[in-house]
């Protein structure tokens, strides 16, 4: 199947990968958009673990100030040289991050984040609802993985779907800069602050 230029494009825009990422990732799955999207979802993913062993000790604080002074982000997002930090990649990514932690108000960088008293309470509402709802006690246990992954996707904020691009979550476009800069790239943090939120 011939590959056109619109349709690398379009896999671009539903990625956030590279032109020739895209090219190849149709190339190899003749023309079929979702085995191309999990071809270079695996291609990241890849990258990303040859890479995390790397120390990443660079990278830039990037700010968004949102509705007129209401809501403020600063993010820290970390590479391995100061060469990949001041790239404009590297800076939108950035930029775009402290964006979308103004807008979806994630609590947690990463599941591994989520403190295990608060993992315990949210398996034990989900045991609970289980036994309401009549469930088997033999599939409780996949129905809390199912439940905790969507709770995941609520609080964390590499689980969310990008608010630009909602065909991506935040770990796909960081995995896709990890494969394009070869460099281990990390969300080290995050603080957002929203005017009177602490005053009662």
């Amino acid at each position: 199947m011939a590959i056109t230029s619109e349709m690398v494009k379009e896999l671009r825009t539903k990625t956030g990968a590279g032109m020739m990422d895209c090219k190849e990732a149709l190339n190899s799955s003749n023309g079929d958009f979702d085995k191309a999207i999990d071809y270079l979802r695996k291609k990241g993913m890849s990258a990303a673990t040859k890479r995390s062993s790397k120390a990443a000790k660079d990278g830039t604080i990037a700010s968004y100030i949102h509705m007129g002074g209401k809501i403020g982000v600063m993010v820290e997002l970390n590479c391995e040289t100061d060469f990949v930090a001041k790239t404009d990649d590297f800076q939108t990514i950035a930029r775009d991050l402290a964006m979308h932690v103004a807008a979806s108000n994630p609590t947690y960088v990463r599941p591994d984040d989520v403190p295990a008293d608060v993992l315990e309470r949210e398996k034990e509402i989900y045991r609970s609802q289980a036994l309401a709802e009549k469930k088997p006690e033999k599939i409780w246990d996949k129905i809390i993985e199912g439940k905790l992954n969507k709770y995941y996707e609520e609080v964390c904020l590499v689980k969310q779907k990008f608010i630009k691009n909602t065909d991506v979550t935040i770990e796909t476009m960081i995995n896709n800069l990890i494969a394009k800069t070869g460099e281990n790239i990390i969300i080290r943090r995050f603080a957002r602050f929203q005017l009177g939120e602490e005053i009662k």
